[in-house]
């Protein structure tokens, strides 16, 4: 076995032509940095607006957090490959950029799991709610989140870690993900069959999750008396079910494979939505949908302004 120091990764990238390597860079940083100061803005208001100090909003912080670092785990380094033309990268660089992203990436559904229940509880259950959902069951919640994003990334890494490439060192991506390295590296079928079944085992468990709890808000909400009750209690779920939407279908998407040949490209476009698009969407989509979250911005604006002005 060789020291793993030695050895270093080719990563393809998107594309060889230098003009749309010019257009990916301005659209990847442009989404970076709205991601970032989109997430970073709800993280804010949200620990300094009173209003805002419930569960949903707690959990929209820490929901923002993973946001932050998951796209911070994949953009940069691409950005740099862009920009330099160094595709290489260390085994080790290779390994903790693999670790972080499964690690933000199982969190994410396990918070929009979560997420999805706090809903429900608020909807089918409005008067036990902060009964219900206290602060420390909150914040329980998210320690599990965490928890459990561990436990189903760390069996199938271990054994990766010690996997090695046997004939090429290019992996055919813009970073490190698992299913470009299984295919270059002396893998036996354990090790692929651990990766599916724990990818498999965190997609399907938190999408059960989703969808029983939007099967009992949906029959809760139909049961109300007035059309006005409806319409009030719809934009309340509306926000995340888009996030969960984007999130669960570019990931379906991965799996919907029209040929062998076109996997690869296929998997890298929904890759770049999953990394740089959806983290910088999802601000703005519970922003412009929440008047709460409206109404703290305007006012912490507001605040800013006249604080300038002094």
């Amino acid at each position: 076995m060789r020291n793993h120091t030695t050895i270093t990764f080719t990563l393809l990238g998107l594309t060889e032509d230098l003009q749309l390597q010019v257009l990916l860079f301005i659209f990847l940083l442009t989404n970076y940095m709205l991601s970032v100061t989109g997430n970073l803005t709800i993280i804010t208001l949200t620990l300094v607006d009173p209003h805002l100090k419930t569960p949903m909003y707690f959990f929209l912080q820490n929901f923002s957090f993973p946001e932050i670092s998951f796209t911070t785990a994949c953009v940069p380094r691409f950005l740099y490959s862009i920009s330099t033309g160094d595709r290489t990268i260390t085994y080790n660089a290779c390994a903790i950029q693999l670790f972080f992203t499964d690690l933000f990436g199982a969190n994410e559904f396990f918070l929009l799991a979560t997420m999805s229940y706090d809903r429900y509880v608020a909807i089918c259950k409005p008067l036990h709610y902060m009964t219900i959902m206290s602060n420390q069951v909150c914040k329980t919640m998210v320690i599990c989140c965490w928890m459990a994003s561990f436990m189903i990334i760390l069996p199938p890494l271990s054994l990766g870690f010690n996997l090695e490439p046997c004939e090429s060192n290019v992996i055919d991506h813009f970073g490190c993900d698992a299913s470009p390295i299984l295919k270059i590296s002396c893998s036996d079928t354990l090790i692929e069959h651990m990766v599916i079944a724990c990818a498999v085992m965190t997609f399907i468990n938190t999408l059960v999750c989703v969808v029983l709890s939007y099967i009992y808000i949906m029959k809760t909400i139909l049961k109300f008396p007035s059309v006005q009750e409806r319409k009030k209690a719809f934009p309340t779920c509306s926000s995340h079910m888009i996030v969960v939407s984007i999130t669960y279908g570019s990931c379906i998407f991965i799996y919907v494979k029209p040929s062998a040949k076109e996997d690869v490209e296929i998997n890298k476009g929904v890759s770049v939505l999953i990394s740089s698009i959806s983290p910088m969407l999802n601000p703005f989509i519970y922003t412009l949908r929440n008047k709460q979250v409206k109404q703290s911005f305007n006012d912490s604006l507001k605040k800013i302004a006249f604080l300038s002005k002094k």
